[in-house]
């Protein structure tokens, strides 16, 4: 099974890599090659800072969204974005101004708001991954806790595309999924277990 990483300067790549291959992937490719993107088994797109930065990164890459989107919405491949990687999902995203999106799970990323004077912006650390009633998932995501890092967060319009939820001062989505389609807000490589056994899951996943 081939696992296509996405490389696109925008994300935590070395760490996301190790920690593939410590759950049990055997031939991940660190690539900016949409050919190699095409013929994965696996995608996973990694991100760190703004949406817009990495946005522009992914799409400056000639044929790459398209590869992706053929891969994934066509060929069925399992896909996996991690921290912005997930916020790419959306349709747009408010960070320094309005950015598209992939649009694969419409809503729009916007910045937490502050509702208590208590709670720190970014949201970072440990915090509490719970599950909803819906599992769009397909038993993926998996309650417990994850390391978060971010200052925006992922708003779906429509509920149902809701993996799994957190808790900063409100409640923010920490999952999101949609077909073959999976979005994790939180770092699994940063995770412990709990990030090292959902990246296995992923191995496995046949949504």
């Amino acid at each position: 099974m081939t696992l296509a990483l996405i490389d696109y300067g925008a994300g935590n790549l070395h760490s996301v890599a190790n920690a593939l291959r410590a759950a049990g992937a055997q031939d991940v490719k660190v690539t900016a090659d949409p050919a190699v993107v095409r013929a994965a088994d696996r995608i996973v797109l990694p991100g760190v800072g703004s949406f817009k930065a990495c946005a522009k990164g992914l799409w400056a890459i000639p044929g790459m969204v398209d590869a992706m989107t053929e891969r994934v919405h066509v060929g069925g491949a399992p896909f996996l974005g991690i921290c912005v990687g997930m916020q790419l999902l959306a349709t747009r995203g408010l960070e320094h101004g309005s950015t598209m999106g992939l649009g694969w799970i419409p809503g729009e990323v916007r910045l937490i708001e502050r509702t208590d004077p208590a709670i720190k912006i970014p949201h970072m650390g440990w915090n509490d991954v719970s599950l909803g009633r819906k599992d769009p998932a397909h038993g993926l995501v998996e309650a417990g806790e994850a390391y978060f890092l971010h200052s925006y967060h992922f708003v779906p319009e429509e509920g149902h595309d809701i993996a799994a939820m957190t808790d900063h001062g409100g409640g923010l989505v920490a999952a999101v999924a949609r077909d073959n389609v999976v979005g994790v807000q939180f770092h699994p490589e940063k995770s412990q277990a709990f990030g090292l056994a959902l990246l296995s899951r992923f191995l496995d996943w046949k949504p």
